[in-house]
C-alpha cells in the first residue's frame, strides 16, 4: 500500500501508510459515490492489521462490523469492544449458522482461506477473501464451484481489483485512449529480517513466500491492463532455507504480444512501482497497492497528467462496495474474480516452476 512522509518522497511501510491516510480523511465527509448498491450485515474472521484496517475503514463511513470470530476468544471480544462490533462468535460454525450475517470477510493466514471458504459458501455466505484468495488454482476452483452452487459471491480482495484509480485508467485505455498497450514493468521489494524463519514472510507452514505475500499486487496490475491472459511465462525464483520464494523475477507475454516484466524481494527494499506502456503515452503508478493517483507522459511532447480517483484511506470499503455492488448483480464487480483466477493460475505454475510446496498441497 501506498503513503509517504511529508515533504519527503520516503515511503511508509504498510502500518504507517494505513494510519497516515486515515488520519488525512479524519472528519471529513464519507464520498456518496462509494456505497451504491443495498447494503450487507457483515462479520469478519480473524483480528490481526487487516481486520483492524477494515474496522477503521468502514467506521470512516459511519459503517461497523455486525460479528466477529477469532481462534483467541479473548481477541475477538478486545476486537469488538475496541471497534463496536454487536456479536462475537464462539466458533466459525456458529458465525455461519447466523441468518443475520450477509457476507463474510476472511482475513486469516493464506493456507487457512479454503477451510472458511468451504463452511461460508456452503452456508449461503458471500464472501470477500483476502490475497492470496487460496493457495493455488485447485483450490480456487473448488471455491467458485461452491459459490456457483449455493448462489453467493465470492470476491478477491486484493486491493489493486478494487481501486478506483485503476478502474479509470482502465476505462481511458479500453477506449483506445493510450493506443496499444505493449509493456508493464512492476517492482514490489519489502525487507523482511532473516532472523526468524518462523514468521509468516518465510514459514511454509503459514504459506509464505514473496509471491502470494507481494507478487499477487504486481501480478494484478499487469494482468488488468492485458488484453489477455499470459501463455508464456519465464522465471527466477530464489528460495529462502525454509523452501518458499524470497526473489523472483518474472517475464510473461500473451498472445497478443504483449510483455510483463516483474521483481520481487522481501530481501530489499524497492519501490512498489508500476510502470504502463502503451503507444502514446506511459503510465506510472508509485506505492501502487492502494495508489490513489497516477501521473500520464505523453509520448508526442512529454507532457505530463495527473490522474487522481478514489482515496488510499477509502481502499478496504471499495471492497466492500464491489461485493454489495456484485450481489445486486453488477456484471463488472463479477467479473473481477476472473481477472483473480488469472493470476492464481500465474502464481500456481510459477510456484511449480520454483519448486515451491506448501504442506496442505503434499
Amino acid at each position: 500500500m501506498g503513503g509517504t512522509t511529508q515533504g519527503s518522497t520516503a515511503p511508509l511501510d504498510a502500518a504507517a501508510a494505513a494510519k497516515a491516510a486515515f488520519a488525512a480523511v479524519e472528519g471529513k465527509p464519507f464520498p456518496e459515490d462509494v456505497f451504491t448498491a443495498p447494503r450487507l450485515c457483515w462479520a469478519v474472521v480473524g483480528t490481526g492489521v487487516i481486520a483492524n484496517q477494515m474496522a477503521q475503514s468502514l467506521a470512516l463511513a459511519g459503517r461497523t462490523l455486525s460479528g466477529v470470530q477469532n481462534r483467541t476468544l479473548a481477541k475477538a471480544h478486545a476486537f469488538a469492544a475496541a471497534y463496536g462490533v454487536a456479536r462475537v462468535y464462539d466458533s466459525f460454525e456458529e458465525l455461519c449458522q447466523d441468518p443475520t450475517i450477509d457476507a463474510v470477510y476472511v482475513t486469516t493466514p493464506h493456507n487457512t482461506h479454503i477451510r472458511y471458504l468451504r463452511a461460508a459458501l456452503a452456508a449461503g455466505k458471500h464472501v470477500l477473501c483476502e490475497k492470496s484468495i487460496t493457495l493455488n488454482s485447485a483450490e480456487l476452483a473448488e471455491a467458485r464451484g461452491l459459490a456457483e452452487a449455493n448462489g453467493v459471491v465470492l470476491m478477491d480482495a486484493t486491493t489493486i481489483l478494487h481501486m478506483p484509480l485503476y478502474r479509470e485508467l482502465a476505462r481511458r485505455a479500453s477506449a483506445g485512449e493510450f493506443g496499444r498497450m505493449n509493456l508493464a514493468q512492476v517492482s514490489f521489494g519489502s525487507y523482511k529480517e532473516y532472523g526468524d524463519l518462523t514468521n509468516r514472510f518465510y514459514n511454509p507452514a503459514l504459506a509464505g513466500g514473496a509471491l502470494l505475500d507481494i507478487g499477487v499486487y504486481a501480478l494484478s496490475i499487469m494482468r488488468l491492463f492485458m488484453a489477455g491472459q499470459p501463455t508464456e511465462v519465464v522465471s527466477l525464483g530464489n528460495l529462502a532455507s525454509t523452501g518458499v520464494d524470497e526473489a523472483g523475477g518474472i517475464v510473461c507475454r500473451n498472445a497478443e504480444g504483449q510483455l510483463g516484466v516483474i521483481s520481487l524481494t522481501l530481501h530489499s527494499k524497492q519501490p512498489k512501482r508500476a510502470v504502463i506502456s502503451f503507444d502514446r503515452c506511459y503510465v506510472e503508478v508509485a506505492e501502487y497497492p492502494r495508489a490513489d493517483a497516477a501521473t500520464i507522459t505523453w509520448t508526442s511532447d512529454g507532457r505530463r497528467e495527473t490522474v487522481s480517483a478514489g482515496t488510499e484511506a477509502y481502499a478496504l470499503c471499495y471492497e466492500v462496495a464491489d461485493l454489495e455492488r456484485a450481489v445486486a448483480g453488477d456484471k463488472a464487480a463479477r467479473a473481477l474474480l476472473d481477472t483473480a483466477s488469472d493470476v492464481m493460475d500465474l502464481m500456481t505454475d510459477l510456484r511449480r516452476a520454483w519448486g515451491v510446496t506448501y504442506p496442505e498441497e503434499r
